[in-house]
């Protein structure tokens, strides 16, 4: 079987998410041969090209400035946005005006964690709620963990607060919280909780929280059909599990999935296609490696886990993730949007078939790209740490 040796030397010497877990073992990446790709449900994936700039580059305009870590956003139905800054404040942004939003959690403000994403109900016109995911230090046990909640937006104040979740334990570790939220348009809300830096016990482990997608209904109860209803001593609201740390989500209309992007270690950041009761395999099999170069593991696919569809290496550390839809783009509309929180720049994907055909570079050097929306009006916007959010301009505007 062939053999290669991944990211050799100290050309990547950056973590994809900044934690620094060890193993003592040599790194040596065994490549997946033909015979291993043969269930058409679950092919193993092939590495991507590489990116490249494309030919004409786009500019941006800052829409909401003065943010220094946006980490989420969503938009309100006249079009104007609330974002999230991790420290703990949410904002409003209308007509080149910012106001604090009133009521909003205390958070657990420690390494990766702190105020994370927000994201209205799909009814938001008839019953004003909006959801947030934050690090919270409730509960048992030092330190904190992921919780979700919702309430409701009146004049510029969150109201009516309702706590839908709250993962267990809590760890003084500063890994990998997550998260992000999504709708399915069939009454349900999924959402991400990482590892939390526990990776050898939580992402496979079903009465722990971490590691995995979440499904609820849309007031926080669990559905009968989640695929662990009645499963003995499992977390009934898990839907996946064997996540490492998953910062990007969609709700992909047209193939009814939700898809999400998730950190790796040392390589092997992934792109995976979320199914009922399937398991991702984090930590036992994966694509990447410890951030010192030695092995985590030499599997990188197995019958019992579901891969990803697929996966980078050297590592962009993904967050955020959208479908373009919008006609404004017709170069990017069908394809796929992820930010690139290490290498600063917004990362343009053409998947065809399950096998993606093209990556380029989108406003390279802007920043550590932490969201991706399609906004109402069919623009592209992008929170941008340093900066704030931007809208990227179509190249009919830039010629």
């Amino acid at each position: 079987m062939k053999r290669i040796l991944l990211l050799l030397g100290l050309i990547f010497t950056f973590s994809a998410c900044g934690d620094n877990q060890k193993s003592e073992e040599k790194a040596e990446v065994e490549e997946p041969t033909e015979t291993d790709n043969q269930d058409s449900d679950n092919p193993v994936p092939e590495e991507m090209q590489e990116a490249v700039s494309p030919e004409n580059e786009y500019e941006h305009e800052v829409i909401a400035e003065n943010m220094s870590i946006p980490w989420g956003f969503d938009f309100l139905p006249d079009g104007s946005i609330l974002a999230t800054e991790k420290g703990g404040d949410i904002y409003h942004f209308k007509d080149g005006k910012r106001v604090a939003i009133n009521g909003g959690p205390e958070v657990y403000n420690q390494g990766q964690g702190g105020l994370l994403d927000i994201a209205l109900h799909p009814d938001f016109e008839n019953n004003n709620w909006v959801y947030i995911t934050y690090s919270s230090d409730e509960g048992e046990g030092e330190g904190g963990n992921t919780a979700l909640m919702r309430a409701k937006l009146e004049n510029n104040e969150l109201i009516n607060r309702e706590d839908l979740y709250k993962a267990e334990p809590n760890s003084t570790r500063g890994q990998h919280f997550g998260s992000r939220i999504v709708f399915d348009g069939e009454g349900h809300l999924f959402f991400s909780i990482g590892d939390r830096g526990n990776r050898d016990v939580n992402p496979q482990d079903l009465t722990r929280d971490g590691g995995k997608i979440y499904r609820l209904n849309l007031d926080g109860s669990i559905p009968s059909d989640n695929p662990f209803v009645g499963e003995e001593n499992a977390k009934e609201a898990i839907y996946s599990y064997g996540h490492r740390n998953p910062q990007g989500m969609i709700f992909n209309e047209e193939t009814g999935e939700v898809w999400v992007n998730e950190h790796g270690p040392k390589g092997g950041d992934e792109i995976n296609v979320i199914k009922a009761g399937k398991n991702y395999g984090w930590p036992v099999v994966t694509y990447g490696e410890n951030y010192d170069g030695t092995t985590i593991t030499e599997d990188r696919t197995g019958p019992e886990f579901q891969n990803p569809l697929t996966y980078w290496v050297p590592s962009i550390a993904p967050s955020g993730f959208e479908k373009v839809t919008s006609d404004k783009y017709p170069e990017l509309k069908g394809n796929f949007l992820v930010g690139a929180l290490k290498f600063q720049y917004l990362e343009h994907l053409a998947i065809e078939n399950g096998e993606v055909t093209k990556r380029e570079k989108l406003l390279e050097g802007l920043g550590r790209l932490r969201d991706v929306q399609q906004g109402p009006d069919g623009f592209i916007y992008a929170a941008v740490e340093g900066t704030g959010i931007v809208k990227l301009l179509p190249l009919e505007q830039t010629e």
